[in-house]
This record gives structure tokens, sequence and C-alpha cells, in this order.
């Protein structure tokens, strides 16, 4: 019986990332195409099979740019499960003003809106999308990430070596309500309930990396209570995701602006996970250092 190969489908929104994600791919070993049909991916992976270069990891960027595509997706993915291959759908895609500045800078023509605005064809693209989105994991908000960054996000989810690949990686994400939900988030947790070091005139300047506002937000009894809590919490969910297959986890901490009380907790939460059998990482989205 041949071997199964490991196929990752690079999908999502156009001006996402696609083609950063499929460079990564093809930096790491895959054998890559972009634009495969996705009714030939069952004869393509056939053909590699019957093949004598032993292909086994395999990169296809798949999407609108094919008529069809959304519509015939489920039934072909499940098909090509069914045969015992492993099969992940990774989607990308960023919030609508990033998708829209960046085809402004690259002044290139939105794929489903050639004759108009760039906003109505992302737009639409996200309502023909969608179905393919609740087929994929992991799916990765690019809003806010730079090239390098999601390139390390693509080799730590899908490196070919074993021994480097996480089960499970875990971005622990700080955040303030008042910029919006992170729309990238499996987990969410509100610490506004902490005392918020904004009101003393010596911390307001400062942030949650800093020693001073930590240890203000830290030794509050409520913060140790919301930690253990948390803890005792994600210490049950993390081996749940990661029996149910899921690579990528982000875990999500909100205050009011993101400045203080989100940092110092997100900062906590993941020098803990760092103890675990996992890979953390920690990003601050909306801290404006001094």
């Amino acid at each position: 019986m041949a071997e199964p190969i490991h196929i990752v489908v690079v999908t999502g929104l156009s001006g996402s990332g696609k083609s950063t994600a499929i460079r990564a791919l093809e930096d790491m070993g895959y054998f890559c195409i972009d634009n495969l049909p996705v009714a030939l991916l069952p004869k393509f992976l056939d053909l590699v099979q019957q093949s004598q270069h032993g292909l086994q990891y395999v990169a296809l960027v798949m999407d609108l740019r094919e008529r069809g595509f959304s519509s015939m997706a489920r039934s072909t993915f499940s098909a090509v499960r069914d045969e015992g291959h492993h099969l992940d759908i990774l989607f990308l895609e960023a919030d609508i003003p990033t998708l829209v500045k960046r085809y402004s800078e690259t002044r290139r023509r939105h794929p489903l809106s050639p004759e108009g605005s760039v906003r109505d064809g992302v737009i639409r693209e996200i309502t023909e999308l969608d179905e393919v989105r609740h087929l994929a994991n992991p799916i990765i908000d690019t809003s806010n990430l730079t090239v390098h960054d999601l390139k390390h996000r693509i080799q730590d989810l899908y490196s070919p070596d074993p021994a480097s690949r996480p089960t499970l990686t875990i971005n622990v994400l700080s955040f303030g309500f008042k910029h919006g939900l992170p729309p990238e988030a499996d987990l969410v947790f509100d610490v506004r309930f902490l005392n918020n070091p904004y009101f003393r005139e010596d911390l307001r300047p400062l942030s949650g990396k800093d020693a001073e506002v930590a240890e203000y937000v830290l030794r509050q009894p409520a913060a140790q209570s919301f930690l253990a809590l948390l803890g005792s919490m994600l210490d049950f969910l993390l081996p749940q995701y990661k029996t149910e297959g899921k690579t990528y986890l982000t875990v999500a901490v909100g205050c009011t602006g993101g400045q203080h009380r989100s940092v110092a907790i997100a900062l906590a939460t993941a020098q803990r996970l760092q103890a675990l059998p996992y890979n953390v990482n920690v990003r601050h989205r909306d801290c404006t250092d001094p």
C-alpha cells in the first residue's frame, strides 16, 4: 500500500498572505502548486503515489480564482481523507481595512471585483468562502502579522521534521477591548475586574511588561485567584484540543486599553504554559511601549 501523503491546502482571502505561506512551505521541502483545480486533487495525488519521486509533503493553494471551488471543496477534501491521506486546510484572512490597504499599496485589482472597488471584492470573497472557512483548521488572521511572523507560524505548524514540529502551538495574546475583539481568538478572557494601573500617575506611562506594573497587577488577590483558575482550565482544555487534532490555539486576554492588566496577565499565563510540552508564543496587540 502506498504511503499516505501529507497535504496542506492553503486558502483564504486574497491579500491575506497565501503567497508568503506557500513560499514558507516550499522552503521546508514541500512540493508546491499554486491554483490547482480542486477537482484534480484526487487524480493529482494518484499520480504522486505512482511516481518514483516519493513525495510525502505537498502544499497547494486553492481559492476563488477557480470557479466552483467553494461548492466542490467539502466533498473533495472528504474523499481525499477517506483515501487515508493527511489533509490540513489552512485558512488565511485579514480585516477589511487591512486587505483594502494592501491592495491599494500594490495597485492590483481584486480578482472578484476587477472593474469595481476593492472593498466590494473583499466583501464578496468573505461571503463566498464562508463554507470553506468552516472546514479549516487552523485559521490565521494576518492583519497584524509581518511577513516574518507569518512565516514563523507556518514553520511551527508544518515542519516536516516530527521532532521539531509541535503538536500544539499556543499563542497568548493581550489586547484592549476598546480596539475591538481579536478575530483570531479561540478563548477570550476579560480582566477588567482588576484594579487598573492607569489610575496611578506613576504607572500610567508604563506597560504590563514593566516590573512595577506587573507587581501592582499580580499581587492583587483577585489576579492570583484568576491565574489559578485559568491555569486549571487550560490544564483541562489543552489535552482535549490536542486529542481533537487542533494544531494552533489563541488565548486572548483583554483589558480596557491593552496596555497594563492584560499584558501582565498574558505574560504570567505564557510563563506558566512554557513549562508544559507545547510551543508557546506571546504577543501584545495594542501595547505601546514607553
